[in-house]
C-alpha cells in the first residue's frame, strides 16, 4: 500500500462544500499557510519535524463546471517508539492540517470549521484503510492559538509494517489560524498512552503559525506527490525506522 495523507480528505471534504459561484467571484484559487509546533515543544516530546506537504485538490463546481482549486498543508512530526517484534519506528505521529476559509457575503464555506470530532474522525476512517474499530474514548478542552476547543481521544486498530497495532487517535476540533482553519491529529501505539497522551496534548498546545520550515527533516514531503483520494506515493526506498504501511503515513 503506497503512503497515505490521512487527513487530506479534511480538505476534499472543505472543497465539496464551496459554492459553484466561487469561480464567477475570481475565487477560484484558495490556499492556506503551513502551521507547526515550536521547537521548544518538540525538543521536550521527542517529536522531530519530518515534512510539510501542499494538500491541493481540484474540482469542477457549478453549472459552468469552473475550477476551484483548495491548497491545504499538513506538516508531519514523528518520534521513533519501540513496537512489539519490530523494534524502534516511526510510530508516534502529531499532524498539523491547516485549511483556508472562504467567506462570501459572511457565510463560511468551509466546513471544516463546523465539524464534530466524530465528523472528523469519520474523515479520518474513510481516508485511511489501514485504520479500523474507531472507539470513543474520552473528550477533554485543550488550548491552541490561544482558542479552546475539543480534544477527543479514540482507540483504533491500526496497520504498520504489516502488524495489527492498537492505537490511540486524538483529533481536536477546528480552530481560526489566521485567515485558515487549524485541526491537529495525533497517533501513538495504545500501550504508550501513559507517556505519548501528555505528549500530544503539550504539542497540541504549542502549535504556531510562525512554522521554521527549514526545521523538516525530509523523509519523505520533498519526493512525494498527491493525488485527490489522498494517496503519495514516493520515489524513494523506505528507511529503516520507516514504513510504506505505517500508521496515518
Amino acid at each position: 500500500m503506497n503512503r497515505r495523507t490521512v487527513i487530506a480528505g479534511l480538505g476534499a471534504a472543505g472543497l465539496a462544500g464551496l459554492s459553484g459561484c466561487l469561480g464567477l467571484l475570481g475565487m477560484d484559487e484558495h490556499e492556506s499557510s503551513p502551521a507547526g509546533v515550536e521547537s521548544e515543544a518538540r525538543a521536550e516530546t521527542g517529536y522531530e519535524q519530518t515534512a510539510i506537504d501542499p494538500l491541493e485538490i481540484e474540482r469542477d463546481v457549478g453549472p459552468t463546471n469552473e475550477t476551484v482549486t483548495v491548497t491545504n498543508y499538513m506538516t508531519k512530526h514523528e518520534k521513533q517508539v519501540g513496537i512489539d517484534g519490530l523494534g524502534e519506528r516511526r510510530a508516534a505521529v502529531f499532524n498539523v492540517l491547516t485549511t483556508p476559509q472562504v467567506n462570501i457575503l459572511g457565510r463560511e464555506l468551509n466546513p471544516v470549521g463546523e465539524m464534530s470530532t466524530e465528523e472528523l474522525i469519520d474523515l479520518v476512517r474513510e481516508n485511511y484503510d489501514g485504520i479500523s474499530n474507531v472507539s470513543h474514548d474520552r473528550d477533554a478542552e485543550v488550548t491552541i492559538l490561544e482558542e479552546s476547543t475539543t480534544k477527543a481521544q479514540y482507540t483504533a486498530d491500526a496497520t504498520f509494517d504489516g502488524r495489527d497495532v492498537e492505537v490511540d487517535v486524538h483529533i481536536t476540533e477546528a480552530v481560526e489560524a489566521g485567515d485558515d482553519l487549524l485541526v491537529t491529529i495525533g497517533v501513538y501505539p495504545e500501550r504508550l498512552r501513559s507517556q505519548e497522551r501528555p505528549n500530544i496534548t503539550a504539542l497540541a498546545e504549542a502549535v504556531t503559525t510562525d512554522i521554521d520550515e527549514g526545521a523538516s527533516s525530509g523523509d519523505s514531503g520533498g519526493n512525494e506527490s498527491d493525488s485527490d483520494d489522498g494517496s503519495q506515493s514516493d520515489g524513494n526506498e523506505s528507511s529503516g525506522n520507516e514504513s510504506d504501511d505505517g500508521i496515518l503515513g
